[in-house]
């Protein structure tokens, strides 16, 4: 990761070209590319398009440096927190050729005006004010700088800082975390921005537990979802409607955790994108459809998980229909290409969709990709939903079916081999609904609590890497979290 919070004397090689303590001969035709559009110059992306102002050759390594160097301060600019912050910058970094080549140093008082009227924005943004910029080592003046006459003289700045200084500016993407606009990426409704790897809620050591603890999940899983398929078929009659469903689930998990053990295997490779030192860029969880591994994940694991969750539904379809209408196995299997057709296109037409919406994303604490990690939208509504639609339709059927079966038992008397079958029969139904209902309501839960605390954890999030990354901190949570420490 790279750290963007620096002081001047720890870049002087970046520095000298343009500090004006020093006597250097300068470049005529540099302060123009520099400063005649500072606005545009210091906009997050690609700084230096503005093709009509090109440096002379030679110097455009140096201004790559000096954007690099100066890239902490554009927030303060593009927010105008003082009409003296600009001109103060120019001055400083950017200066005037004189005569002779020479160089002129600005003027305490503006020094003093950027400062004061900057310093609390500059703070919220995590940059400290550098010591080479320390108002006391210019001249005792109040003149305007000679090349920026057009600017009037700012007001006297008082002690309160400006009223917009103390809003929240919400989150402001970091560099590190910035992505090809062409990619389609966005984070916490940021368009070209993607969380980082690894996972921004966990520690590494946790990281590392989880990822160990579904990794022997998922050997634990495959193992017992292939052993109860290859018992299917060794002996294919043995498993007829209405419990032949079962059989379907099984493979649907069994491939489900073949996904999970693949990216236990693959790590972060296939979930995040690789760091890029030379561009200073981290290490960021894979989004999209431009990444074909992360797409094959995703494709697999979304469509069988939600293929077994619709064929537990159509289980309990099975199960009423011999419990309630009494329909013998011939019956229910005459309606064997309408349940395929329903656990397979359903689960089908949702990945379609996801797709062509582009919601995957990477998943760095398991290592497969799927979809609403971090889109609280697309987890509404293509996990949670669907979701809590079987489980709804599913408890609805099976409590009528056993409430059937139940008013069939104690009404109708029954000779005590068919009585004990019926038991049976209810006895395997609840086992196996409760097995498969514990679980799924659990995730469900877990997705909940997500849904009512992402908010908090994201804000959190912010406010503990505000600034390491140089973006504002959250004005209400630091105001709270200071309450709470003076109390």
């Amino acid at each position: 990761m790279v750290n963007l919070e620096f002081s001047c004397s720890d870049f002087p090689f970046l520095f000298q070209p343009f500090h004006p303590m020093v006597n250097l001969e300068c470049s005529r035709d540099f302060r123009p590319f520099l400063c005649s559009d500072f606005l545009f110059l210091f906009q997050p992306f690609h700084p230096m398009v503005n093709l009509e102002s090109v440096p002379p050759d030679g110097e455009f390594g140096i201004l790559m440096d000096f954007l690099f160097s100066f890239q902490p301060f554009h927030p303060m600019v593009n927010l105008e927190c003082s009409r003296d912050f600009r001109p103060f910058l120019c001055a400083l970094y950017a200066p005037v050729c004189m005569e002779y080549g020479r160089v002129t140093l600005p003027c305490r008082r503006l020094c003093q005006r950027a400062h004061s009227e900057c310093s609390k924005l500059m703070e919220m943004f995590g940059v400290s004010w550098p010591e080479d910029m320390e108002c006391t080592r210019f001249p005792d003046c109040d003149e305007p700088y000679p090349r920026l006459v057009d600017l009037s003289s700012a007001a006297e700045p008082t002690e309160e800082a400006p009223a917009a200084v103390q809003r929240d500016y919400g989150f402001w993407c970091p560099r590190e975390l910035k992505i090809d606009p062409e990619l389609g990426y966005s984070f916490l409704r940021v368009r070209d921005c993607s969380p980082p790897c690894p996972n921004m809620y966990f520690r590494r050591e946790e990281l590392s537990f989880a990822r160990y603890f579904i990794g022997v999940i998922s050997i634990v899983c495959l193992s017992a979802t292939l052993f109860t398929f290859l018992t299917f078929l060794i002996d294919v009659t043995r498993f007829r409607y209405p419990e032949r469903p079962i059989i379907f689930y099984a493979v649907c998990y069994m491939m489900v955790s073949l996904v999970f053990f693949v990216g236990f295997l693959l790590e972060d490779r296939v979930a995040c994108n690789a760091s890029s030192p030379s561009r200073y860029k981290a290490a960021t969880v894979t989004q999209g459809s431009h990444n074909k591994a992360c797409t094959m994940l995703f494709m697999v694991l979304y469509f069988f998980t939600m293929a077994g969750s619709v064929w537990w539904v159509i289980l309990t379809i099975t199960w009423f229909l011999a419990a309630v209408p009494k329909w013998g196995s011939e019956a229910i299997e005459k309606k064997a290409l309408l349940f395929h057709a329903s656990a397979w296109g359903i689960p089908g037409t949702l990945t379609i969709v996801l797709l062509a919406m582009n919601k995957i994303e990477g998943d760095n604490i398991s290592g497969v990709c799927f979809v609403g990690l971090y889109d609280v939208d697309a987890l509404r509504y293509f996990v949670l939903a669907p979701l809590c639609l079987y489980v709804a339709v599913g408890v609805s059927l099976l409590l009528a079916g056993i409430i059937s079966l139940n008013r069939v038992r104690i009404e109708i008397p029954l000779e005590k081999e068919n009585q004990d079958k019926l038991v049976k029969f209810m006895i395997r139904i609840g086992v196996f609904s409760v097995l498969y209902l514990v679980p799924l309501l659990v995730v469900i839960g877990c997705y909940f609590y997500e849904q009512a605390n992402r908010g908090v954890w994201e804000t959190t999030w912010i406010q503990e890497r505000c600034r390491e990354y140089h973006i504002p901190c959250p004005f209400q949570v630091r105001s709270a979290n200071r309450s709470a420490a003076g109390s």
